[in-house]
């Protein structure tokens, strides 16, 4: 059998550089040949609906510290004392949400190829969105939050975001991990934008107006995406499920593994992050600038870990991220809950948000590169599952930890997070480790 020639290549891995390649990605081999024609107007489009969708799923699901605060305050009003007391609780209404974002997307992958239009599948995501905002404005027992700001918004959610994101790699070659990057900070933006808006709307206006304005929010921003969403380029339908011998590969099994660790501890900071700082002696107010500037500074380095990816390689700025992330938990977390060093806690959010977002930008790119782009729909859609399943356990598990906000009490928290990190670190090592061995050639840069 006849390896790829260059072109083809490009469209695989992003390199100008042949490769040989192994027989699962021979239904890759005219892949350039499938792709309907791009122009710069369309990518552009792409760009800007791609990170516009971005912002307001995930930056929602990553400001909802704001609202763990306010649920779980003395001063609210919603719910009764027991329930107000059950931090582990409140903390899964985020968790279900983020990971329903995430998971539900093995179930839609299919769906999008069964469908004339993935419009009908977003417009009902936006839908289903603004009416778990609007629901949970009405309740009174936790519970309800599980049923509205957690399933209906998560499966929502995942209804906007997995359609338009799930094609975006399609539209770029060359700078597939600068145009991912770009795409994925929009989290870091909508957190930002969303947690300093929430906080002030909870102060003024209280929790309940604050669910409504979001959900008419959310129908302004989500409704022109869903309607716009740009389709698959490939003429012909992608798999929905995993090829065997894909699923059978070293580095398929390790990037899954990756996935569920990374993503169930990447969500614990996030999810404690405004508690922790109040639990140091900062203001929610002050809470809710960290998390705005924790946000801030990952979505930079979304950007600028995609345009690394594209220099250094994406596996091996994928692999330094991972890792500088589980050190900076390891370190500069671990000794501000051990010191109670407010300096430390500060220096900690600096630099998680620097390096805790590579993965998030890197690893759809990776995904295109290891396995091919033809093959990208079902085994991203997969992973994503396997991250929405990570993100339904890291922090409800962290926050039975926890108990009470204390700051003693986060330690063996940090302790569980790292180790969570540290894992993912080892696992995405592996993955390279076994990408090149399959490809029969160490690269420097891959």
């Amino acid at each position: 059998m006849s390896t790829l020639g260059p072109p083809q290549i490009a469209l695989e891995n992003g390199d100008r550089e042949p490769v040989s390649m192994p027989a699962e990605h021979a239904l890759s081999r005219n892949v350039a040949h499938r792709l309907r024609p791009v122009t710069k107007g369309r990518q552009t489009w792409v760009l800007i609906s791609s990170f516009s969708t971005v912002c307001i799923t995930i930056g929602l699901n990553q400001s909802y510290g704001i609202f763990q605060h306010a649920y779980t305050s003395s001063e609210s009003t919603l719910f009764s004392t027991p329930e107000i007391q059950n931090t582990a609780l409140v903390a899964f209404v985020s968790t279900l949400g983020s990971g329903l974002t995430w998971a539900s997307s093995v179930a839609i992958n299919p769906w999008m190829e069964r469908v004339p239009s993935t419009k009908y599948i977003t417009v009902i995501g936006v839908i289903l969105m603004s009416s778990g905002f609007g629901l949970a404005s009405l309740a009174t027992q936790v519970w309800h939050l599980l049923l509205t700001q957690g399933l209906l918004y998560g499966i929502g959610s995942s209804m906007l975001y997995f359609p338009i994101l799930s094609v975006a790699p399609e539209y770029f070659d060359m700078h597939r991990g600068g145009a991912m990057g770009f795409i994925l900070s929009g989290s870091g933006v909508g957190a930002v934008a969303f947690s300093l808006a929430v906080q002030s709307l909870v102060d003024k206006l209280g929790l309940r107006w604050t669910l409504r304005l979001l959900a008419l929010l959310n129908l302004v921003i989500s409704l022109p995406l869903a309607i716009t969403a740009a389709p698959s380029r490939f003429t012909a339908r992608r798999p929905t499920l995993i090829n065997l011998a894909i699923a059978k590969k070293p580095a398929f099994l390790l990037s899954a593994i990756a996935a569920l660790l990374q993503s169930s501890g990447k969500q614990v900071p996030v999810t404690f992050l405004s508690e922790f700082s109040i639990a140091l002696g900062y203001s929610a107010a002050f809470g809710a600038t960290l998390i705005a500037i924790n946000n801030g500074i990952n979505s930079v380095s979304r950007v600028l870990s995609g345009v690394a990816g594209d220099r250094f390689g994406r596996q091996n700025t994928l692999i330094v991220t991972v890792l500088r992330s589980a050190a900076a938990v390891a370190g500069l977390w671990l000794n501000s809950t051990l010191s109670g060093s407010k300096a430390m806690w500060v220096a900690f959010i600096a630099f998680y948000g620097v390096w805790a977002g590579g993965y998030n930008a890197l690893f759809p790119t990776t995904i295109a590169e290891v396995f091919g782009l033809q093959a990208y729909a079902s085994v991203n859609s997969f992973i994503y599952f396997i991250r929405g399943v990570g993100a339904l356990f890291g922090s409800p598990v962290a926050g039975v930890m926890l108990g009470r906000s204390s700051v003693m009490n986060y330690r063996s928290l940090v302790y569980f997070d790292s180790a969570l990190l540290f894992g993912a670190s080892a696992c995405v090592i592996g993955v390279r480790y076994f990408d090149s061995r399959e490809r029969g050639v160490f690269k420097v840069k891959a």
